[in-house]
């Protein structure tokens, strides 16, 4: 007996609609990309403007205060960091298959240093230029900020876009569920600003008390790579591990005692204080989230896996708790 399958054009115009909407969704990912970090900077400075309105100050002049003080900071901090940082690393990436050697004399059997020595260089230039494109990638960066600052002037930003197309009543729940969403990644970012300067700080502290090269490399990359839950400190601890036992055996564990305290440190007391309600509730979610970013969109979307999913999760749970009600 066979059974018809019949297809509905109904069926045929949804599948090409969502096929459509998936392909311009893919087409424009740099601009969602730019949103969502101007989403997530505005929802960051939202309480410092709140704070400075408390006094009398026009919301459009405290936002101009704290975005601006924002981006000098944070371009004195690339300005300070960056030149010194690029020097070191590059230095380090030149001389890893040295230390590699020192560390594993027959290693060169199975690794082909000469391909390393010719390449890494390259490999670090291309890293570098990568880092650069992205600052020097005028559209992108001016369209962020430009967004960041619109985000955090507009109180009810989604009011305002979505006015034409929603009644008040469904407006007010996804100003809500936004505000809550926006919260939720504001105490991510700054939590994960703090993780990266403590960590850094406790492993600069731990590596000069050792007393081993690139101290300032290995330090920022720790911090850094605090970003990657589970995946970074594991990556950002292997470099350090290979220098200090091309020092000597003893040096080497050190080292791997070093990063297995700051890890401890950071799991028992950082991260509870800290992140709170910030995180993603099980690492496998993280894990699988930076994957697929990773494959959607390279490096960036390894970055943006954590808050994307933070978003996603405050949503749902959100949606249901207001449409329950």
């Amino acid at each position: 007996m066979t059974h018809k399958i019949e297809i509905s054009s109904k069926t045929i115009i949804f599948t090409v609609g969502l096929i459509l909407l998936l392909a311009i969704i893919w087409l424009i990912k740099d601009l969602i990309f730019s949103l969502f970090i101007a989403f997530i900077i505005a929802g960051a400075l939202k309480p410092s403007v709140s704070f400075l309105e408390r006094f009398k100050i026009p919301r459009a002049i405290a936002s101009f205060i704290i975005y601006l003080l924002f981006i000098s900071i944070i371009y004195g901090i690339f300005a300070l960091i960056i030149p010194p940082l690029l020097s070191e690393m590059i230095f380090l990436f030149k001389n890893l298959p040295e230390i590699v050697k020192t560390i594993v004399p027959k290693s060169n059997l199975i690794i082909n240093f000469d391909f390393l020595t010719q390449n890494i260089p390259s490999i670090a230039n291309q890293t570098l230029n990568f880092v650069r494109s992205i600052f020097s990638n005028a559209i992108f960066v001016t369209s962020t900020l430009f967004f960041g600052f619109y985000f955090l002037l507009e109180k009810n930003i989604e009011g305002i876009l979505l006015s034409n197309f929603f009644e008040e009543i469904e407006i007010n729940r996804i100003e809500l569920i936004s505000q809550r969403a926006q919260k939720r990644m504001s105490s991510w970012f700054w939590g994960e600003v703090i993780l990266m300067i403590v960590v850094g700080t406790l492993t600069y502290i731990g590596l000069n008390i050792i007393g081993i090269k690139y101290v300032l490399a290995l330090s920022v990359l720790a911090g850094l790579l605090e970003v990657m839950p589970n995946l970074g400190p594991i990556a950002s601890s292997i470099p350090a591990i290979l220098i200090g036992l091309s020092y000597s055996p003893i040096i080497g564990v050190y080292c791997v005692i070093l990063y297995i305290v700051v890890q401890q440190l950071e799991n028992n007391l950082i991260v509870p204080i800290i992140m709170k309600k910030a995180t993603v509730r099980h690492p496998i979610i993280t894990l699988i989230a930076m994957v697929i970013g990773g494959k959607l969109a390279g490096i960036i979307g390894v970055l943006l896996a954590v808050p994307t999913t933070i978003f996603i999760e405050t949503i749902l749970i959100e949606s249901q708790k207001i449409y329950k009600k």
